[in-house]
């Protein structure tokens, strides 16, 4: 038989059904299911926890690197109090809850983050 390469006969002939493909392409997801999809879903969920969380004087960063103190805490957005100027006025944004990168309680020491 000219053209048919030797593994498309043996193919044809009909090998013995091999699991071992299975097992590996099952052990390779487990490992990947534990080392990164878990791991993935405790820290967003950890996340969504410490947004949901947020309480008035919480020191927090924004995901476009605003640092704060949160003044006001509404369903949806809180508002932070970014700066203050001369006279006592106090510089103040509202900004979306999903925008929090991280948080340091107000108790907490100054340099202690929580990401």
């Amino acid at each position: 038989m000219m053209g048919i390469p030797s593994t498309v006969l043996m193919q044809a002939q009909g090998e013995a059904f091999d699991p071992s493909f299975f097992l590996m392409m099952g052990a390779i997801f487990l490992i990947f299911y534990f080392l990164v999809i878990r791991p993935q879903q405790r820290q967003q969920k950890d996340r969504e926890e410490l947004i949901r969380s947020l309480v008035r004087g919480d020191r927090v960063v924004t995901s476009g690197g605003l640092h704060g103190v949160v003044t006001e805490v509404a369903d949806e957005s809180v508002t932070l109090e970014i700066a203050r100027v001369k006279g006592g006025a106090r510089v103040e944004v509202e900004v979306s809850r999903t925008g929090i990168a991280s948080v340091v309680r107000a108790d907490e020491g100054k340099g202690e983050e929580t990401k």
